[in-house]
């Protein structure tokens, strides 16, 4: 969804697949193709024109993966390539190994070989297979979609949680393998680990909510506003500067300013991959909620964006949705319930903080490396998924030979 939703914090969440799958030794190609019109951040608006979604797609290939810049393909609307031509694509389709469609949100590829492993990966537990077990009016092309996904011969899901007693998620009759966010770490590992804290305590966030009401088993769920008064007064509580990056169009920024929060327009501040990372370099840490949906069904569901604060060696203070039972907490990254927890988290990493730094880079390397969690990727999507990513191993390994890799 990089040119669907061309921002920093975007970019980051998809492309790092690409670069992480290249850097194993594949031969990986980018693909888009959501037949929908792209949002274009600077005019704050959908619109038809692809111009500027090719052109990020293009800098940020050019910019931080120059080996790849040949390699990606955006078809806008179903209709006109970017990137690479239609025809050089198609061949690519046609000899592929494996299809990895993160978010489900590219439609397959109409070339695709039929002996192409298809890998769908959920990157928004429980409201997916609420969505795709359900099947809400409100939800647009839902069965179209909901076909789309089950098309595909794996399926994974960023819900770690998943199938656990205390995880109240329907499966929709799918298995679904556990996976996470691949950080490739020597892209974040240029920025300097800090010693004292300077910068504010910071998050990027959306306030949008769902189109409907998202209801499960005589439960309704909802996305993060439901969930921020939890942590709503931590700057007067704490006497120390709060800031949001903040996106959405019914965000009470009013509100968040009279209880101290500096609130920016999130895409504004983040609009390029180095605007991202410079606003998370800037930051204290991160401090952040959950959406509810991803907390009341405790599905371990954890940030791709914490984990760049990770990777970035900026400690973590964000909402146990359940993770706390996969990744070590405490140091470096602290999971709250509620805002006295985020309070004590953030007290006690200000009282250490160049040890609470240096951590939270080694969480980033020992959980998200992006190259034993692809190669673990790759690995269960052809011999079936196990249960649980679980910890890197000593020596990561590397990938199997295959040829192409279109994402």
């Amino acid at each position: 969804m990089a040119a669907q939703y061309p921002v920093g914090g975007v970019a980051w969440d998809y492309l790092q697949y690409v670069i992480g799958l290249a850097c194993l030794g594949h031969d990986v190609f980018y693909h888009e193709d959501t037949w929908c019109w792209p949002y274009h951040p600077r005019d704050n608006r959908m619109t038809d024109d692809a111009g500027y979604s090719a052109g990020f797609l293009k800098n940020f290939f050019n910019r931080y993966a120059p080996e790849l810049a040949g390699h990606w393909h955006y078809l806008h609307l179903h209709d006109t390539s970017y990137g690479m031509s239609r025809r050089a694509f198609d061949t690519v389709a046609r000899t592929a190994d494996l299809f990895i469609n993160v978010s489900g949100a590219s439609f397959l590829p109409d070339a695709l070989s039929p002996h192409c492993l298809k890998v769908f990966v959920d990157t928004d537990p429980g409201y997916t297979q609420i969505v795709l077990s359900e099947r809400p009016a409100w939800s647009e092309n839902v069965d179209r979609w909901g076909a789309g996904v089950l098309a595909h011969d794996r399926h994974f899901t960023y819900g770690e949680n998943i199938g656990a007693p205390d995880c109240r998620v329907p499966t929709a009759g799918l298995h679904w393998g556990k996976t996470r966010m691949p950080i490739v770490l020597d892209r974040w590992e240029r920025i300097p680990i800090p010693t004292s804290p300077v910068g504010s305590w910071s998050t990027v966030m959306s306030w949008n909510v769902f189109r409907g009401k998202l209801e499960y088993g005589g439960a309704e769920y909802h996305g993060k506003a439901v969930e921020f008064d939890r942590i709503i007064g931590l700057p007067r509580q704490l006497g120390l500067p709060f800031r949001l990056a903040l996106g959405g169009t019914e965000a009470p920024t009013a509100q968040l300013t009279a209880k101290g929060w500096e609130v920016h327009d999130g895409p504004a501040v983040t609009l390029t991959p180095q605007d991202y990372r410079d606003y998370i370099a800037a930051s204290c840490g991160e401090v952040s909620v959950a959406k509810n949906v991803y907390v009341a069904l405790r599905t371990a569901w954890f940030s791709c964006r914490s984990a760049c604060y990770l990777a970035a060696a900026r400690p973590v203070v964000v909402q146990d949705t359940g993770f706390s039972r996969v990744f070590p907490t405490g140091l470096g990254l602290h999971a709250f319930t509620d805002g006295e927890q985020a309070a004590e988290a953030i007290r006690a990493i200000e009282r250490d903080y160049g040890h609470e730094a240096r951590l939270a880079r080694e969480l980033a390397h020992a959980h998200f490396d992006s190259r034993w969690v692809l190669t673990r990727l790759i690995d269960d999507a052809q011999v079936g998924p196990h249960a649980s990513p679980g910890p890197a191993p000593t020596t990561p390994r590397s990938g199997p030979a295959y040829r192409n890799f279109p994402l």
